[in-house]
């Protein structure tokens, strides 16, 4: 399983998912985090930017992750997330490894 938490300083987790550029990738394996990297978008490729350029179904560098984890989200953004099967989590936790250990020991984000 892959996480992709928005983190546009390289340090907490973004409030604002679609003009976010930089991304912490966590893979998950029996619910331990097996890797963590850091992606890092150009602005066209940023969900704001391909929402206004592309067709929602247009393929996008983060399109192998299975949870999107921000700070929030607008609904269209949830909706092409859904589209592409990405479960999109809104968290409280500032701090993008303790927002991964809060969703991997059940913490209920929305």
């Amino acid at each position: 399983m892959q996480i992709a938490v928005t983190s546009q300083n390289r340090k907490t987790v973004t409030n604002h998912a679609g003009k976010c550029r930089n991304f912490w990738l966590y893979r998950i394996d029996n619910q331990q985090v097996q890797d963590k990297q850091l992606i890092e978008l150009s602005r066209e490729q940023s969900f704001h930017e391909c929402a206004h350029t592309a067709d929602p179904l247009t393929p996008h560098p983060l399109d192998d992750i299975h949870v999107l984890m921000t700070g929030g989200l607008g609904q269209g953004l949830q909706n092409r997330l859904k589209q592409k099967n990405i479960q999109a989590v809104v968290t409280t936790e500032t701090d993008p490894d303790q927002a991964i250990l809060a969703w991997l020991n059940g913490a209920v984000l929305s």
